[in-house]
């Protein structure tokens, strides 16, 4: 674990803290992206939660589904900002590369284990375990095919990161449509029928996999995080790579933005085109999701950057203040937001007829103020977020930065 500090600041208000030398559009749609996962994670009771915020149940998407794919874009915008320290020495980078990724792996079993370390069911497949894979897929990629510029300065090499994109998504697909399932044939893409549901099944077991990836009979048959759908996940953190050189080359400039506002339509439109032939599909990371999610965070990083890298408005600074403070520090955000989810559902409160859980003292709480039952237990989401918020504020007042 790491500490990185920014420049002191002579701020005095809390919505003043002046942005550092770090890229703001990024911490504000790692913010955005964290605080979509709390959103999403923390209702004060699951059947009263907004459609929105609900995952799609299988083929589709919806606005909880777009989360992860812009983490994991400003995941590759963060490596392509740090490329220059990552490629000067590359045994160094090794290094690095294994330490964060063994870290993040790490990080994500404890945190799957939680609340009651129930290793005979611990499931092995989370969302800290394919970043780390992502994270290390991606960077492993950069180095081998960096070319050399100026002074022997290795730069990245765009064209073959686009290759590396296409084969991807093409290569996934074809697994998808044309490699049988033992027992079961090729092209099936229900839950228990598709190729990387089987190869999750037989590599970390059912008693290690989601508990809630199941089938129409309620049986545990897939992992939406599983090891063959972190394939084409790996095209979002590329996409997010790409994104971060041509921000890097000209930060100030409209050229980079317009261009990928375009990249980001033309990905979208390519996704929504496909779904026809191969839907959209979040719990195995289809292709065509791979494109439309890609351009989705895509478009919303083009808007935050118009918006802030250019010398943001008093007011957008103001505005987007909290989420400056998550993306500052996001893997501890998340870390944080998932121990309070686990503690929230441990039964410990009493009352009458049992005890309660947090979460269900918390909707009861908000229950008795707020007469919509959906907007109660949004407002408990909303306060885990700002929970988070206020706990993370002293290390964003200090400049302070964890990273694994």
């Amino acid at each position: 674990m790491t500490i990185a500090a920014a420049a002191p600041s002579d701020a005095r208000s809390l919505a003043d803290v002046p942005p550092n030398r770090r890229l703001l559009s990024l911490d504000v749609l790692r913010g955005l992206a964290v605080a979509g996962m709390i959103l999403v994670t923390s209702p004060g009771d699951w059947a009263k939660a907004y459609a929105p915020l609900k995952h799609a149940a299988w083929d589709g998407w919806t606005l909880a589904d777009m989360v992860f794919p812009t983490f994991l874009l400003s995941v590759g915008l963060a490596i392509s900002l740090s490329w220059p320290q990552l490629a000067r020495d590359k045994r160094a980078a090794t290094a690095k590369i294994a330490r964060r990724t063994v870290s993040l792996i790490a990080l994500g079993l404890v945190l799957n284990a939680l609340p009651y370390f129930d290793l005979a069911h611990l499931r092995l497949p989370g969302i800290l375990q394919r970043i780390g894979l992502c994270y290390a897929l991606v960077t492993t990629l950069c180095l081998v095919t960096a070319t050399t510029g100026v002074n022997h300065r290795p730069l990245l090499n765009r064209p073959a990161l686009l290759a590396a994109i296409a084969l991807l998504l093409l290569g996934y697909w074809a697994l998808l449509v044309w490699v049988p399932v033992p027992g079961i044939g090729a092209g099936h893409l229900d839950p228990g029928g598709n190729l990387p549901s089987w190869i999750d099944r037989g590599v970390f077991t059912v008693a290690h996999l989601w508990p809630y990836g199941t089938d129409a009979a309620g049986a545990v048959v897939y992992d939406s995080e599983g090891l063959l759908s972190t394939l084409p996940a790996t095209v979002n953190v590329l996409v997010g790579v790409l994104a971060g050189t041509a921000l890097r080359a000209q930060p100030q400039g409209r050229g980079p933005r317009l261009l990928l506002l375009e990249a980001a339509v033309i990905l979208m439109v390519a996704g929504l085109a496909l779904d026809p032939v191969l839907v959209i599909n979040k719990r195995i990371w289809t292709s065509s999701f791979a494109l439309f999610s890609s351009g989705f965070s895509l478009g919303i990083l083009v808007v935050l950057s118009a918006l802030l890298d250019r010398g943001a408005a008093p007011l957008a600074h103001a505005a987007t203040f909290p989420l400056r403070v998550l993306g500052g520090n996001a893997i501890l955000a998340f870390s944080l937001s998932q121990i309070l989810c686990a503690v929230g559902g441990v039964p410990f409160i009493p009352a009458a007829g049992g005890a309660l859980t947090p979460q269900g003292w918390g909707d009861q709480l908000a229950g008795s103020v707020i007469a919509d039952p959906y907007l109660a237990s949004f407002t408990c989401a909303l306060g885990i977020l700002a929970l988070v918020v206020l706990v993370l504020l002293p290390l964003h007042r200090r400049g302070l930065h964890i990273r694994l």
